[in-house]
């Protein structure tokens, strides 16, 4: 008797989504976390020149501490992706689009508002690759 375990071929559809799901967790993980991370650190730019005036009026405190509050978010968004993909690539979606809001107030940055949004559906496409890779997963370990 022989037994059955789903395990997707070398050329299979479901190991290409299961490898896009991992490139994209991996991504959504680690980018957040560091530029979260460099919030605080100040090494890759001046993210404050990337706040709108709109938003800084709205906001208590300074611009500072604004991207301190932005860098903690984005340490916890690449967190939850790590642990808990199907929500988490919705919430850095979102984030990225509040980022885009962002940069299109402030003009000139329309470069970077592009790339978010190529970013933004990256999120998206995690978010819905993750029942799906996970749903498989499980079937596989119940063979």
């Amino acid at each position: 008797m022989t037994t059955h375990r789903d395990v997707p071929s070398a050329t299979s559809p479901g190991l290409a989504a299961h490898q896009a799901f991992l490139l994209l967790r991996t991504v959504f993980t680690v980018a957040p976390v560091l530029f979260g991370l460099d919030k605080f650190f100040g090494l890759l730019t001046d993210w404050e020149q990337y706040l709108a005036p709109q938003i800084d009026a709205l906001i208590p405190g300074t611009a500072h501490q604004a991207m301190l509050a932005v860098g903690a978010v984005e340490i916890l968004a690449g967190l939850l992706v790590a642990v808990l993909p199907r929500i988490g690539g919705y919430v850095v979606a979102a984030w990225l689009a509040g980022i885009i809001v962002n940069l299109l107030l402030i003009g000139g940055f329309y470069d970077i508002a592009l790339r978010d949004f190529g970013l933004l559906v990256g999120a998206l496409a995690l978010a819905r690759l993750a029942p799906a890779v996970s749903l498989r997963g499980r079937r596989a370990r119940a063979s």
